[in-house]
């Protein structure tokens, strides 16, 4: 079975929500001397914390919940998925097209996997910009 990007980004997220639980009252005072040496550090966290908001609202945006044939449409994506990786081998010139419809296959393919970790995704967002904001210098 496929990984589904949503649980895998779940995941990823609550595994650095984890490291940054632990490590945080470690981590702010080297990230406030860095910062006095490379001022780009704070930009840095603001870019990453601009990310973390962009990934929030994005997620947030996806309703699935009156999309009628969703099980249906995430098995057809299956199919066509694996056809595409079989095809991938005897068309090599056309990889990167090929590359290009999996990872929108992968997307709407793990759509009927969203529900179940929707707000665990937009929670450990809000914690780790919680975290990074925290590590920013005064």
């Amino acid at each position: 079975m496929d990984t589904n990007i949503f649980e895998e980004l779940k995941n990823l997220l609550q595994e650095f929500k984890t490291f940054l639980d632990q490590n945080v009252p470690t981590i702010k005072p080297a990230i406030q001397q860095i910062a006095a040496m490379f001022s780009q550090i704070t930009e840095l966290i603001d870019k990453l914390i601009e990310l973390m908001n962009k990934l929030k609202t994005e997620i947030s945006n996806f309703d699935i919940s009156n999309i009628p044939g969703l099980a249906e449409a995430t098995q057809f994506i299956t199919m066509i998925k694996s056809f595409l990786e079989s095809a991938r081998t005897l068309l090599p010139d056309e990889a990167g097209t090929i590359n290009d419809v999996l990872a929108v296959a992968d997307v709407v393919g793990s759509l009927s996997g969203l529900n179940e970790v929707k707000q665990e995704i937009l929670d450990t967002i809000d914690a780790i910009v919680a975290h990074l904001n925290s590590l920013k210098p005064a």
